[in-house]
């Protein structure tokens, strides 16, 4: 039989022996074709994956790649590639491609633990394991296969931390430390991995070694991503520091085998089997929402005014609550952790889609993108999915319909996105996050969200880096807080170094933020830098408005009315009026009074550097206006 492996780089074999293909063009039609084993696939998705810029001879090209295909599965009577009226369908037995025997067994080894069978259990489970090679698809880059080989990694992960779980419910510990610490190694991030290998060696008599382990992935959570390790590793790690008797018995951190059977099993390309959809009526009740973070801090005001209006709904209408805000100010958190406030009265289904609205490494995420998302995550497998914007609009809406579903809708760009995801009937909650104000979202409450009060930013600063230390130094505090602007995010990577740098006192951290380039620098971790952040919210803006809020932000007063705008930038005040009124749809600019604006100290930094980088070339000194060159020299 022949046979594909996937969970690897791509091979195709024939009685064990390897079969040649040719070519990365190849190479890649044959991973499109197997990703939609026994279903077609249209001409036109095999030119938009397989080129970027398609030339004119597309579609001969994938004439000739297939008729070099089918001599390759010539060899085989039970694989044959089949020509139909928009593309092509690969018609191959189920079992002939190895990611749906990792998905067979994987499932086959739920039944077998629901049962009580845990031998069979792991038996199963590692029989699956050992089918990866490598990561899947690996050297196969086109849209398509790599988001399906993301996935199909994430499987591969969950079973093998379902299998570490099981293995250490039987009684083993010892036998599994050397593997663990190569799995903890390679995914660091991985919570169940990071217990497994506590419980092991707490088990094994290394009780001091488990708690370097629960060390080492707390600093690296903190410097990585500014975080705490979760509830539950936090409690493991109680539990062993006071040699607790649960931590002595068989069970391990607990299978994970029934979460992951939460989802439908995926096909070869990660997603749903067709077999498996789920019904149209889905009572699954899904909670598809991120963790809330266990130090949120202050928002009460605006968490009563949340609640409140969830409390005064209309019954059967849906419910849209909308809050904006600059980069970094908490909206996604304030968003989540109202959603899990209100999960309880939402019981048909909790559903987060981040749509990159502001992202400054990704486009916005299409409606009919954020569509497919949320009808996957409600159960529906991907033959169910219209290719259509309002086809999957329709199918969402009446989905929702008689159903009480929380939806968040994280970092829209603007109403539009936003629109075509929202329930039509039925007693709904919508949470919409933005960094710009969506005036345009009718029906729609609306919070604008600020900085936080400097008493909260400093309990917030506090909360992570040590209550002790704020108590030694609450002036420097004070200061350090203000220098980060009260905005959250640029506090909680404040704190964060200060709580990693035990042998910094507050003031060395206050020397750090003093200035706009250390402060820069200060505020900047591995995967998370304010000036970036903020950066983003410029591409949203066409060069005349730009290079206003650049000139304006070289004013040295904290604040100007349209006046000092004016003559700052020369233009007429009817222009200044339009240009402030954007920049505060944009949430770049704060209104004070009727008249009076100002910066965030943040962003005016990041304007300031955009200036230094680069604008200040549209600006040369001797063509500005009177006053304005020593503006430019303050910089």
């Amino acid at each position: 039989m022949m046979e594909f492996l996937v969970l690897g780089a791509l091979e195709t074999r024939q009685a064990g022996e390897l079969v040649d293909v040719r070519g990365m063009r190849q190479q890649r039609l044959l991973a499109l074709l197997l990703l939609n084993a026994n279903r077609v696939v249209p001409m036109d998705v095999l030119v938009d994956e397989l080129w970027e810029d398609p030339p004119l001879s597309a579609r001969p090209q994938v004439h000739n790649a297939i008729r070099d295909l089918r001599r390759v599965l010539s060899a085989s009577s039970e694989c044959r590639l089949v020509t139909v009226d928009v593309g092509y369908r690969l018609v191959v037995p189920e079992d002939a491609v190895d990611a749906h025997r990792f998905t067979s067994r994987v499932r086959e080894a739920r039944a077998a633990e629901r049962e009580g069978r845990p031998a069979e259990t792991i038996r199963l489970l590692q029989s699956a394991v050992d089918l990866w090679r490598g990561d899947a698809f690996a050297g196969i880059h086109c849209p398509a296969v790599t988001g399906a080989a993301v996935k199909l990694n994430e499987q591969r992960l969950t079973a093998v931390e379902d299998l570490m779980a099981l293995r250490l419910h039987v009684g083993e510990s010892s036998s599994l430390v050397g593997e663990l610490h190569a799995l903890l190694a390679e995914y660091p991030l991985r919570d169940s991995l990071r217990a497994s290998l506590m419980i092991a060696l707490y088990r094994s008599g290394r009780q001091a070694d488990a708690l370097a382990v629960y060390d080492e992935g707390r600093r690296f959570l903190a410097d990585e991503l500014g975080l705490e390790p979760s509830p539950q590793l936090r409690a493991l790690h109680s539990e062993i520091l006071a040699d607790a008797p649960g931590v002595h018995g068989p069970a391990g951190p607990g299978s994970t085998i029934d979460r992951a059977a939460a989802a439908p099993s995926p096909g070869p390309d990660g997603r749903p089997a067709p077999a498996e959809a789920a019904p149209p009526a889905p009572r699954n009740h899904r909670n598809c929402l991120p963790h809330d973070l266990t130090d949120f801090t202050g928002r009460t005001a605006e968490q009563d005014t949340l609640l409140g209006a969830v409390g005064l709904g209309p019954a059967g209408t849906p419910l849209m609550l909308a809050i904006d805000g600059m980069g970094g100010v908490g909206k996604t958190t304030l968003a989540v952790h109202v959603a899990h406030r209100v999960t309880p009265q939402y019981p048909d289904g909790q559903y987060f889609v981040g749509l990159h609205g502001f992202s400054a490494t990704r486009r916005p995420l299409p409606p009919e993108q954020a569509l497919a998302t949320l009808l996957r995550a409600d159960g529906l497998g991907p033959d169910e999915i219209p290719n259509g914007l309002e086809e999957r609009s329709d199918l969402w809406r009446s989905r929702l319909a008689g159903r009480r579903c929380l939806v968040v809708l994280d970092d829209a760009a603007d109403t539009a996105q936003v629109r075509p995801l929202l329930p039509g009937t039925g007693g709904s909650l919508v949470l919409v996050t933005s960094r710009r104000k969506l005036t345009a979202l009718d029906g729609a409450l609306t919070l604008p969200l600020d900085v936080l009060p400097p008493e909260d930013a400093v309990t917030l600063f506090g909360r992570i880096a040590g209550e002790h230390r704020v108590a030694r130094e609450p002036a420097r505090v004070a200061e350090a807080v203000e220098l980060c602007g009260h905005l959250p995010l640029a506090v909680r990577i404040a704190a964060t170094r200060l709580r990693d740098r035990p042998a910094w006192d507050v003031a060395d951290l206050v020397d750090r933020l003093a200035s706009s380039a250390r402060r820069a620098r200060c505020l900047q971790t591995a995967d998370r830098d304010v000036m970036s952040l903020l950066r983003a919210s410029y591409q949203h803006l066409d060069g005349a408005q730009q290079r206003f809020s650049r000139l304006i932000s070289l004013h040295p007063a904290t604040s100007f009315d349209l006046d000092r705008a004016a003559a700052i930038t020369g233009l007429t005040a009817e222009e200044v009026e339009c240009h402030v009124d954007v920049l505060l749809e944009n949430n770049l600019i704060r209104q004070e009074a009727p008249a009076l604006f100002s910066f965030h100290r943040l962003v005016r930094d990041c304007t300031r550097e955009l200036l230094v980088e680069g604008a200040v070339a549209e600006f040369p000194p001797d063509a500005l206006p009177v006053g304005r060159p020593a503006l430019l020299d303050a910089v």
